[in-house]
């Protein structure tokens, strides 16, 4: 089994059940474009919930009518088939709720009411019909659970089919929240007929753009302090679609996550030039790009670059959360499961490494306390033996919680599934960049140090390939200080002689009476790439006591 989506359906139903505890629940976005659903296992103790199937229909519900502004029979036929198939596959899971919302295309449809009656009718279905706003604070909440803000101002955009979500915000309550009738469906039949799209109207595509934000944006800045810096973050579709195009056009290749991959300004303003040169047919062939996407991908990079240069933002990350996930956080809320908002977004980085390790089953004793030995050896010597800060650090934490995770495939060679499972499984919170090293770091927990042959590890840059290199050695000592998974060490102190180049590690056994013979022999196995890698030697003794205080303000 992967880290990849479930959709076998026996295999979905023996999973739905799997953990007493976790809940399973769907949500529906019913947009202009297209009709999503997410089915999540949520558990409650962290609480966090995974994404565990999704489904996802271009339906262009958002093409109506032009004389009436009616969604058309046809177009309510093709979402009512895709909400019959997103019914199926919640029944399969099991799910307690199928929570449903629709955006700006049924909003702002004379009929949309209807549709939702009709839903309900053919499919049993209720249908929320939410506002633009509403909308947007919801956007807001999922993009919370998918990345720390550390307090840091963000501006959040979500280009729809019919609607552009802006949002800002800190972690706190969103200072704005507004929804502008410029997406990239409704922009494209409204201004593109020529392809390739010739001058005048990619002109007047532009300053339509520009007039509709004009009014939002301003009333955005209005809410940035002086001296405040703001960061960027993109989700849904088309800026998937933009940053992949980017990726392909820069790497050749897609990233393994699109969440936390940066797009710059320039990069942008490059690929719409490119973008508006291009016919339809030549856009279908550009590597990742569907039919559909294809049609209306020009427009969404327009969105994208007027807000851009607005604001004055040079570069944009994405993050894979958006309205479907802020869905199921409101219920969390709404349930008692988020008692603290501002804590739950606190801690997206560590909530999301202790889900994905009770995911693959990883016994979590063991790993919080190979990970508290691998800070523990970090932070006592830091500024004698290296010099990384605390975003290394908690990289290093991670990779200790999930190193064993390979072990939900097989234990030969558990250390290379671990790796596997980290790069692909969805850790939220991390950049892409930072998610590698992670995955690095569990690969070699165990074996021999990393070598420029091996595949995950040619690829990177100096300055990677140095933090994992080191990162691991420590994390290998920090695996065999628990050898037994027993707690048998409760503590550690170490003390470098910069003179001989001896690192004297002292260890505390939880009993008197514990020689920690098999750590010992395990430490005397694994401190080679330690002592290679740092160019010292390793002394190691078990103690009965140790300096107090200094012990305490370690530990």
């Amino acid at each position: 089994m992967t880290a990849e989506l479930i959709t076998d359906a026996s295999v979905a139903s023996s999973l739905a059940t799997a953990d007493p505890k976790s809940r399973i629940l769907a949500a529906i976005d019913i947009g202009t474009n297209s009709v999503h659903m997410v089915v999540v296992r949520i558990n409650p103790e962290l609480p966090a919930f995974n994404i565990v199937d999704a489904e996802k229909s271009t339906v262009r519900l958002g093409e109506r009518c032009p004389q009436t502004g009616n969604l058309t029979a046809e177009a309510m036929a093709r979402a009512i088939a895709a909400l019959r198939r997103c019914l199926d596959m919640a029944k399969i899971w099991n799910a307690e709720q199928v929570i449903a919302v629709a955006t700006s295309a049924t909003r702002e449809a004379p009929n949309g009411k209807d549709f939702i009656k009709e839903v309900e009718a053919q499919l049993g279905l209720q249908v929320d019909l939410i506002s633009g706003q509403e909308e947007a604070r919801r956007i807001y909440l999922g993009v919370l659970s998918g990345l720390e803000f550390n307090h840091q101002l963000h501006t959040i955009i979500d280009i729809g089919g019919g609607s552009t979500e802006l949002i800002l915000g800190d972690g706190h309550d969103p200072r704005f929240l507004s929804s502008t009738k410029v997406g990239a469906v409704r922009l494209t039949a409204g201004f593109v007929t020529t392809d390739p799209i010739n001058n005048r109207e990619f002109d007047r595509l532009q300053a339509y753009v520009r007039g509709m934000l004009e009014w939002p944006l301003e009333d955005l800045k209005a809410k940035i302090e002086p001296g405040e810096t703001v960061n960027m973050v993109g989700t849904s579709g088309t800026i998937e679609s933009l940053i992949r195009l980017d990726a392909y056009a820069s790497a050749g290749a897609p990233p393994a996550t699109l969440s936390g991959y940066i797009l710059t300004l320039e990069r942008l303003q490059a690929l719409n030039q490119r973008l508006r040169k291009l016919s339809f047919a030549d856009r279908c062939k550009m590597p990742g790009m569907s039919e559909r996407r294809a049609e209306i991908i020009l427009a969404g990079g327009v969105i994208l670059q007027e807000v851009m240069e607005n604001l004055g933002m040079t570069q944009i990350q994405s993050c894979s959360r958006a309205l479907r996930e802020g869905i199921i956080v409101d219920w969390m809320l709404n349930h008692g499961l988020i008692e603290d908002r501002l804590r739950y977004q606190g801690s997206v980085r560590q909530r999301s490494a202790l889900n994905m390790a009770q995911k693959y089953r990883v016994n979590l004793d063991n790993a919080r306390q190979v990970a508290q030995f691998a800070v523990d050896l970090f932070d006592q010597t830091r500024g004698t033996l290296h010099q990384w800060d605390a975003r290394e650090r908690d990289l290093l934490w991670a990779a200790a919680i999930l190193h064993n995770s390979g072990h939900y495939i097989s234990h030969s060679a558990h250390h290379k599934h671990s790796y596997y499972l980290i790069r692909n499984g969805g850790l939220l919170g991390y950049t892409d960049a930072e998610i590698e090293i992670i995955a690095n770091l569990a690969r070699y927990h165990r074996k021999g140090a990393p070598k420029k042959k091996h595949e995950s590890y040619q690829g990177l840059g100096k300055l990677e390939r140095q933090t994992i290199d080191q990162l691991s050695a420590l994390l290998k000592v920090a695996v065999a200080l628990d050898r037994r998974q027993i707690n048998a060490i409760q503590g550690l102190y170490c003390a470098f002689n910069p003179v001989e180049r001896e690192l004297h590690l002292t260890l505390i056994p939880a009993r008197a009476e514990d020689d920690c013979s098999l750590e010992l022999w395990s430490l005397e196995y694994k401190k080679a790439c330690l002592e290679a890698e740092f160019g010292i030697k390793l002394v190691v003794r078990v103690g009965s006591t140790c300096n107090t205080e200094v012990f305490s303000a370690v530990r």
